[in-house]
């Protein structure tokens, strides 16, 4: 089982289980170690805007930042629990944006995670090709979190940053 870490400083009101299973779901689906590690942070817009400017030189807060682990050299890694980033998601703006788009947002924070987690894996969505390959995965793990992938589109329209 992966290990998952929530950090939720703020008590923002969330499904932390289904957090969890979403990203439970998407380790499933590829050969990543079963005792792998991912964080999840939740934090404010703010916090994620200095984030975003700080390694994206994008001064604007987003919805969710993933930071997958650099690989540690073999004397200091932990191979009992193999580490595979963070995920910082700032809460108000994924709450704004799941109400703006009409979409559940308890739904909308699992899309990220999911997406999140992908990117985490090496997924990306910088070309057209590699983007129906990251949305073709979205969508089978949020069927199987019985949530519709009608939201997916919405959240990230056709930018490929």
């Amino acid at each position: 089982m992966t290990h998952i870490h929530i950090q939720n400083e703020q008590n923002y009101p969330i499904d932390a289980d289904l957090l969890q299973r979403a990203i439970q779901q998407v380790i499933d689906r590829h050969e990543v170690a079963a005792n792998s590690g991912v964080s999840v942070v939740l934090t404010t817009n703010e916090a994620v805007q200095a984030l975003n400017k700080q390694h994206r030189q994008i001064d604007t807060p987003t919805d969710v930042l993933s930071f997958p682990a650099d690989p540690l050299p073999p004397e200091l890694a932990n191979t009992d629990v193999p580490y595979l980033g963070d995920l910082i998601i700032a809460y108000p703006y994924a709450s704004a944006q799941a109400k703006r788009l009409e979409h559940n947002l308890e739904q909308s924070l699992a899309l990220l995670v999911v997406h999140g987690t992908l990117h985490l894996l090496g997924y990306d969505h910088d070309t057209p090709q590699n983007r129906a390959a990251m949305w073709a995965e979205q969508s089978v793990v949020l069927k199987t979190l019985n949530i519709s992938d009608a939201i997916v589109p919405s959240l990230e329209e056709s930018d490929y940053v």
